[in-house]
């Protein structure tokens, strides 16, 4: 089953509706220090954020084993903490409710707790980052929105494509833009995904990579939202750095 044409234009119609609100942020995560830091921007942007808003984590070996990971929960951003060094990590974050109000200001709210309210919306964002060469791929159901590669990633190379599947709910999705190069170029658009959700992304960077795509889906009979909006990144290196 796939995500259909009329849904998709809905879907077009709500993103123009909601750009500019606070679900225009991507996230993602990156290897700073000798830690995997959760980071929630746009392109070059670095903000701070509510590290709660960090609703599950999830690391894996070569094997596609899970592993066990914390949150580690700080004033600004959040921190994961795998067990052991881990070949896949996939994190949620719930961004909440948002609402425009009678002064057209973003409150981060459902609509219900906003006198005069009108646009809403809850935003969610995805990230599934890969760091071993050969890594067998889990299951994905936990991220609504997820960019599925179809080749390993780290094999491929700076200026050669990498095919890639974007499901959403489990259901590929059509009609998606993908982004290639996000920190760098996070407004080009490098390819949209076909009627099996599939699309070929060339690897921009011989360090790290961030492809990522966004939309925003209509919801019915919500008292507190009228739109779901779903981003996901895929992130790993494309080429080891050897000193």
């Amino acid at each position: 089953m796939r995500v259909t044409h009329s849904l998709l234009a809905l879907s077009v119609i709500s993103a123009a509706l909601f750009a500019g609100q606070a679900g225009a942020h991507g996230m993602w995560t990156e290897q700073r220090r000798g830690n995997i830091e959760v980071v929630y921007g746009h392109g070059a942007e670095d903000n701070a954020f509510k590290a709660q808003k960090v609703a599950g984590a999830w690391a894996y070996d070569l094997a596609g084993k899970q592993i066990p990971v914390t949150v580690e929960r700080l004033d600004d951003h959040a921190r994961l903490k795998p067990l052991k060094p881990a070949a896949v990590v996939s994190v949620a974050l719930d961004n909440g409710m948002w609402t425009r109000n009678k002064d057209k200001k973003w409150i981060n709210e459902g609509r219900s707790k906003v006198p005069g309210g009108t646009d809403s919306i809850h935003t969610f964002k995805y990230s599934l980052a890969i760091y071993e060469h050969d890594a067998k791929l889990p299951n994905l159901d936990k991220l609504k929105m997820v960019i599925v590669p179809q080749a390993d990633p780290l094999e491929v190379g700076p200026g050669k494509p990498l095919a890639v599947q974007v499901l959403i709910d489990g259901k590929p999705a059509a009609g998606i833009k993908l982004f290639g190069d996000y920190r760098s170029e996070p407004d080009t658009v490098s390819a949209e995904t076909d009627a099996e959700g599939r699309a070929n992304v060339i690897i921009r960077n011989e360090g790290l990579n961030i492809i990522a795509a966004e939309t925003t889906l209509p919801v019915k009979g919500d008292a507190d939202i009228e739109a779901r909006g779903l981003f996901t990144s895929l992130t790993f290196v494309g080429k080891e750095h050897h000193d």
